[in-house]
């Protein structure tokens, strides 16, 4: 266990000569709004692994430089949430990631899999999974505790070469750096802008657009809150109280007295936001997007089907997961913009996606509904 500044210097010393580097944390996240981070488990190769107790360490900086080294391959599964909560601990934008849940959807394999499914699927070892509950940042860990999470990193050097040979056989060796290209992007582990975060309200997409401008307020404010005070979004103001202030249109204190979930000390604060969003220009008031096309609800959902049959049927016919080439959210999405929209707003028609299915997909949505 590396439990000192020294140490952990020391061991990222050495790991700057390393070709390739696993990663994996484990933290805790039930009653915050930030992960707490309790241990970072990293693997030089499969007889070379370390686990860094996080919160006994005031700067993670160094492993930072590691993790932003370019000459170094950093492997991990399901990788962006781990790079996220790495990212802030460390303040380092993440390069060379090599993502095994990624690969194995170009290798012919499930790209929703789990760590263990996949190990045991790729290099054939069984875990035992018997810590997903356990508290990450109690002391000291037990034995099980170090085993469950040395297990996770040890094997993933071994699976990343049988992955990359499987996808060579494949012939899909740009198909893999066109995806492992995606997390290098800087803005996929920065925070969300906070006005934005108001198409995430539940029940913000039936509000009229006045009560959109409401709802964007509170929810912006919200998420600023949330992160201040290191909390959960609902322990500052719910779903429902934003979406009930929003109909009601409090003008006073008063107004507020049987709105159920909103905290008494908020009050006033909440009350200037509802007023900020009533003051909106009828024009900035956010509105839902419109559909491209003239379709009723009938013939999308039949458009739709037909959409997810192609999909579906060339996705299979190439050995892909057809999730993992568009899922069906982007599908719908496609279907009632009546395939006018650019590569910039759907992932499916760009790169290798647009080759396979992409041209396809909007040939068929184009057509007149019958």
């Amino acid at each position: 266990m590396i439990d000192t500044q020294q140490a952990l210097v020391a061991f990222c010393q050495r790991a700057q000569e390393a070709e390739c580097l696993a990663l994996d944390t484990e933290f805790v996240w039930n009653r915050t709004y930030y992960p707490k981070l309790g241990v970072i488990q990293v693997g030089l190769s499969a007889e070379d692994c370390h686990l860094i107790d996080a919160p006994a360490i005031e700067d993670l900086t160094p492993l930072g430089q590691i993790i932003s080294n370019p000459a170094i391959v950093k492997i991990l599964h399901d990788a962006q949430q781990d790079l996220t909560i790495l990212k802030r601990a460390t303040g380092a934008h993440p390069h060379n990631v090599f993502d095994t849940r990624c690969a194995a959807g170009l290798a012919g394999m499930s790209s929703t899999s789990s760590l263990a499914e996949l190990l045991e699927n790729v290099v054939g070892v069984s875990l035992e999974k018997s810590e997903t509950r356990t508290d990450w940042l109690q002391r000291p860990l037990s034995d099980e505790q170090v085993s469950y999470a040395i297990e996770d990193v040890c094997y993933l050097h071994e699976t990343r070469e049988k992955l990359i040979e499987r996808i060579a056989q494949m012939g899909r060796q740009e198909w893999l750096r066109e995806e492992l290209a995606t997390y290098e992007d800087p803005a996929l582990y920065d925070e969300r802008d906070e006005r934005e975060q108001y198409e995430r309200v539940k029940g913000a997409g039936r509000a009229t657009p006045r009560e959109r401008a409401i709802i964007r307020e509170l929810a912006a404010w919200r998420e600023t809150e949330a992160r201040r005070r290191d909390r959960p979004r609902g322990h500052v103001i719910s779903d429902e109280a934003i979406t009930l202030l929003a109909r009601l249109k409090p003008h006073t204190l008063k107004d507020l007295k049987d709105v159920r979930g909103l905290p008494r000390r908020d009050t006033e604060r909440v009350l200037g936001l509802v007023q900020n969003g009533l003051s909106v220009p009828d024009s900035q008031c956010p509105r839902r997007p419109r559909r491209r096309r003239r379709m009723d609800d009938d013939a999308l959902e039949e458009m739709l089907g037909r959409a997810m049959e192609y999909l579906r049927k060339t996705s299979e016919e190439n050995a892909l997961d057809a999730p993992f080439v568009a899922p069906r959210a982007e599908v719908r999405a496609l279907v009632s913009e009546g395939g006018q929209s650019s590569g910039e707003a759907f992932r499916v028609l760009r790169g290798w996606r647009r080759a396979l299915v992409g041209e396809g997909l909007i040939r068929l949505v184009r057509e007149e509904p019958k």
